[in-house]
């Protein structure tokens, strides 16, 4: 097991077409870690994405669940090898319903950086950030 590994738990109204979803764009679903209120997506060997059920998601705080259709929470940014695994991540997702959001004023100020970025938003409206730079961090 890898010393270091990010789970984003996210809140999903459906949680088949949501496990659909992320095997569409390439993701695999952990069986181990998947029953009727959660799926396992595994992104890589270091990052996994836990879609939880709206009810077993509040089990994890005291705090209603918001509505991330209408609102913006979090973004997930996920850094790829080539501006060509950007899009092809994000046409992937598009052609399995998620909706492509374009800031032209922020794109204009990464390629200034050399940084390549689209941002696509999931079925649940959570907001997702592949990106290309061509150097490191």
């Amino acid at each position: 097991m890898p010393s270091k590994m990010i789970f984003i738990n996210l809140p999903v109204a459906d949680l088949d077409r949501s496990k659909r979803f992320y095997e569409s764009i390439g993701w695999k679903v952990n069986p181990d870690f998947t029953d009727g209120n959660a799926a396992c997506i595994v992104v890589d060997d270091n990052i996994c994405v836990m879609l939880l059920t709206h009810e077993f998601f509040t089990t994890f705080g005291r705090r209603p669940l918001g509505d991330t259709r209408g609102t913006i929470g979090s973004v997930y940014a996920l850094a790829l090898g080539s501006n060509h695994e950007v899009d092809a991540l994000l046409e992937a997702a598009i052609a399995e319903g998620a909706v492509e959001e374009v800031n032209s004023d922020r794109r204009a100020q990464e390629a200034e950086v050399g940084m390549y970025s689209r941002t696509f938003l999931d079925p649940d409206g959570h907001q997702w950030e592949p990106f290309y730079m061509a150097y490191p961090v």
